[in-house]
């Protein structure tokens, strides 16, 4: 077998770089990724597809009878399935400008969350939560000989859409009596969408001799005016309660939210010929959402205390370190290991907790234009609690609709991808 040079592993290190997909915390899918943008063919075409199947069960619940006016059936059950499996698309293209300069558009979901535990002893903090979003991102980079290497100055932007539902039980049905759940069901449901832009800034420098590349990039927090309904028509106007005014309507209602800003540093290098080492360090700024308050439209300022319905998060900042190393075993394949630590951004609600995941990918090209990626990662989910009594916004209390367990859980994904280049 001939040896595999430093210069000949340049040119498959975007192909090694990211071993396995991680799960982060936060709100985070496929998060922001402009790796092809370093590929060193002139036009590229890229497709990945991945599926992540967490496996989080949460027990020993027991509700807050004040948030759905009383207690819920006791056959409702005490344990719940905290996650749902989702995929995770990237659809992108890169063309070179001339010796010095490189751009590229992309496509993917950043930030979703699905969560259907359903009837059990905490729907009136959760029955159904689905988030999700779309990002358009145009990348740029001008390149300029440094030293041994290119230095590189990126800059882009993106235009970002979510959207979102939120059902939940407003009513025990032991209140409704006879009426649930023929006429009233007692569940509200939150229906909400926006759109907003953000860009990127960052610097790079190359040493494709040795395979060396250090990247670092800021990604902008991007600010959603959201819009949509509540709908209360399946829980009934009870005078002197705060369902006098609201409830049987379906009600327009407005809120905002920031989707974090980011910095990521990535490191990779030739250790020897044919093999690879890498690795990155990423801050999200998860902590600058804490309560996103739902106002009825005419509401002068929208805050927890004066809405209809809280998406509770409470998170801290999120941070992701990876590394691994790469090898290329001859023309045709190479592959990859890796192990990320994910820091859990949940603090007094909620279930993300630290994660570990370990990743490994096999890339096989059967000529010099096309590669074929298979990864697979399998990773623990820790465990912890969460409870009731977070204060927001003016006094309020948030987040105390429900207190429940959870143990060490498992996390897998496989992703698949293919790439062409000419």
């Amino acid at each position: 077998m001939a040896t595999i040079s430093f210069k000949t592993l340049a040119l498959s290190a975007c192909a090694l770089a990211v071993a396995a997909p991680a799960f982060a915390g936060g709100l985070e899918r496929g998060g922001y990724n402009i790796d092809l943008l370093f590929d060193p063919s002139d036009y590229v075409l890229e497709g990945t597809a991945t599926f992540v199947m967490p496996q989080r069960d949460v027990y020993g619940t027991v509700d807050n009878p004040v948030k759905s006016g009383g207690s819920l059936p006791a056959a409702w059950r005490t344990t719940a399935d905290d996650s749902e499996n989702y995929w995770s698309p990237r659809i992108g293209a890169k063309a070179a400008i001339g010796d010095m300069a490189d751009c590229m558009f992309d496509y993917s979901e950043p930030w979703g969350a699905h969560l259907k535990p359903g009837q059990w002893q905490g729907a009136s903090y959760n029955m159904e939560t689905d988030v999700k979003s779309q990002n358009y991102a145009t990348t740029c980079r001008v390149k300029f000989d440094f030293g041994k290497g290119d230095l590189s100055i990126i800059g882009g932007g993106f235009y970002q859409e979510i959207s979102g539902i939120k059902h939940r039980q407003v009513l025990s049905p032991t209140l409704l009596g006879p009426a649930y759940p023929s006429l009233l069901s007692g569940v509200g449901i939150l229906d909400m969408e926006g759109n907003g832009w953000g860009w990127r800034a960052g610097l790079a420098y190359e040493i494709p001799e040795i395979a060396f590349r250090a990247s670092l990039v800021y990604n902008s927090a991007v600010d959603h005016d959201l819009s949509g309904t509540v709908d209360l028509t399946g829980v009934p106007a009870i005078p002197g309660t705060p369902l006098a005014t609201i409830g049987g309507r379906v009600i327009p209602v407005y809120g905002q939210v920031s989707m974090p800003d980011t910095v990521e540093l990535k490191m990779q290098t030739g250790i020897a010929p044919g093999w690879l080492a890498f690795g990155s360090v990423k801050w999200t700024d998860w902590s600058q959402i804490q309560v996103v308050p739902f106002c009825a439209v005419g509401t002068p300022v929208c805050r927890p205390n004066f809405a209809i319905n809280t998406l509770d998060l409470f998170y801290q900042d999120g941070w992701t370190v990876s590394g691994g190393v790469g090898h290329k075993f001859n023309d045709q394949w190479s592959g990859a290991v890796s192990l990320t630590w994910d820091r859990g951004t949940s603090t007094v609600i909620g279930t993300q907790t630290d994660s570990w995941v370990l990743g490994s990918q096999v890339v096989y090209s059967p000529n010099k234009n096309v590669e074929l990626k298979l990864a697979g990662a399998l990773g623990i989910l820790t465990s912890g609690s969460s409870g009731w009594g977070a204060t927001c916004d003016t006094g309020k209390t948030c987040g105390d609709e429900a207190t429940y367990k959870f143990g060490n859980d498992l996390v897998a994904a496989i992703s698949t991808g293919i790439k062409v280049k000419f």
